[in-house]
């Protein structure tokens, strides 16, 4: 188009020569020398035509430079949907991970046991040896402010007998209808032995009195709901229906087993707290009927500050062991505990247990245990305690015969560490 009107305009300009030239009187065409000459025609015909090829040339260019400009307009414009759907997955990332939390907390020791049994003298369990008694690894990620999830597996091995096992502790789908009714769907904590946990404060160093006794589940598959009540969370609250087993077993059962907690907290850092447990531990079956029923009562009272630490725990257990054999049998137990911050980071510890584990079938089946100790907080999320451990575990045997009361001791000294993040 600009081409066109460019060779117009020419044509228009050589026009009006042309015009001026025949306008002229005619005795002066006659006595002058003709305007434009056909030579001076021609020339400015060869410069047109050259004008024209380079009007040519240069529409191509602006054609190929709009071509460009249209591609890389596109190009521009898809690297910018790209980006933006980049960023959507960026985004999508980067809430996940922010919504993702990652934890870990590892129990270990290395020791020096002696253990004796007074029928055949020291046991295999003496000597010296490093354990890492447990090392979870646990993942949370929240949905909403309702919605979460947790995967927490477990490692142990334990020297003394060879155990190295990799398993789930907790798996849960957990749904925060506020606080005082969080409810849960899977493998989580049980109402007691967590919660007594929490106050005693030195589980690395020993389990609780019912978990060292083999009385209760830290954790267990099935249904789960607890909370705080009120402003002031003054009461709380835990209940349980579950397989039975134990996490390391979420076998099906005949029936399901009931836990449940109540706790009452007078002033801060004071607990006292109730429960009790129902079922059959997951040992009924649909071809394996149990004649007794499992149960167990809880009670504590404990404080717990960055100053000191101060709890009793108390036990009553029929038909724990007995739950498929005919007889019954009944146990019972108490825990007192205290610590006292001696300086920063520095805490002196001591506990004391003892239990009679058979009040009918054997009267001579008893366990006391106590230590003593101090922990170092390192630095944040680690811990070291030197320790000192014993143990004095009573019942009766008839091998060798005649029937008689045969005793284990175990005194256990070293050093015991907790490493959480």
């Amino acid at each position: 188009m600009r081409s066109k009107l460019i060779a117009v305009a020419i044509a228009a300009g050589l026009g009006v020569t042309s015009f001026t030239v025949a306008a002229a009187p005619a005795q002066h065409r006659a006595t002058t020398t003709p305007a434009v000459s056909n030579s001076d025609v021609e020339l400015l015909k060869a410069q047109l035509a050259a004008l024209q090829a380079k009007v040519d040339e240069l529409e191509h260019r602006t054609d190929a430079q709009s071509d460009i400009n249209v591609s890389t307009g596109q190009a521009v414009e898809k690297a910018t949907n790209v980006t933006a759907a980049s960023d959507k997955k960026f985004a999508a990332l980067e809430k996940a991970i922010n919504n993702t939390t990652l934890s870990g907390k590892m129990y270990f020791d290395f020791t020096s046991i002696d253990q004796k049994n007074s029928d055949t003298g020291k046991t295999n369990a003496s000597g010296l040896g490093l354990d890492v008694k447990r090392f979870y690894l646990g993942v949370d990620h929240k949905f909403n402010d309702v919605w979460s999830a947790n995967l927490t597996t477990d490692f142990n091995y334990v020297s003394s007998d060879g155990e190295t096992n990799l398993f789930v502790k907790k798996a849960y789908v957990q749904a925060k209808f506020d606080q005082a009714a969080v409810f849960r769907v899977g493998s989580a904590d049980m109402p007691w032995i967590p919660f007594a946990e929490k106050y005693y404060g030195f589980r690395y160093v020993e389990n609780t009195l019912t978990d060292r006794l083999k009385y209760g589940n830290s954790a267990d598959w099935g249904l789960h709901l607890g909370g705080d009540i009120g402003s002031s969370k003054s009461l709380n609250y835990a209940v349980s229906i579950v397989n039975g087993n134990g996490y390391k077993n979420p076998g099906r059962s005949k029936g399901v087993d009931f836990e449940g907690r109540v706790g009452f907290v007078p002033f801060e850092n004071m607990i006292v707290a109730i429960g009790g447990y129902s079922g059959h531990r997951g040992q009924e079956t649909e071809n394996t009927n149990a004649p007794n029923t499992a149960q167990r009562g809880d009670l504590m009272v404990a404080y717990a500050s960055d100053a000191f630490r101060l709890g009793a725990e108390y036990f009553t257990a029929k038909n724990w062991n007995n739950v498929l054999t005919t007889a019954t049998d009944k146990a019972n137990g108490y825990s007192l505990w205290g610590s006292v911050a001696i300086a920063d980071g520095v805490n002196l510890f001591a506990r004391y247990d003892n239990a009679k584990l058979s009040r009918t079938l054997d009267r001579d089946n008893k366990d006391v245990y106590y230590n003593a100790g101090v922990e170092f907080q390192i630095t944040k999320g680690f811990k070291l305690a030197g320790v000192w451990k014993h143990e004095k575990a009573d019942k009766s045997v008839t091998t060798p015969v005649p029937l008689h009361v045969q005793n284990v001791k175990t005194n256990e000294f070293g050093v015991f560490g907790e490493v959480a993040f």
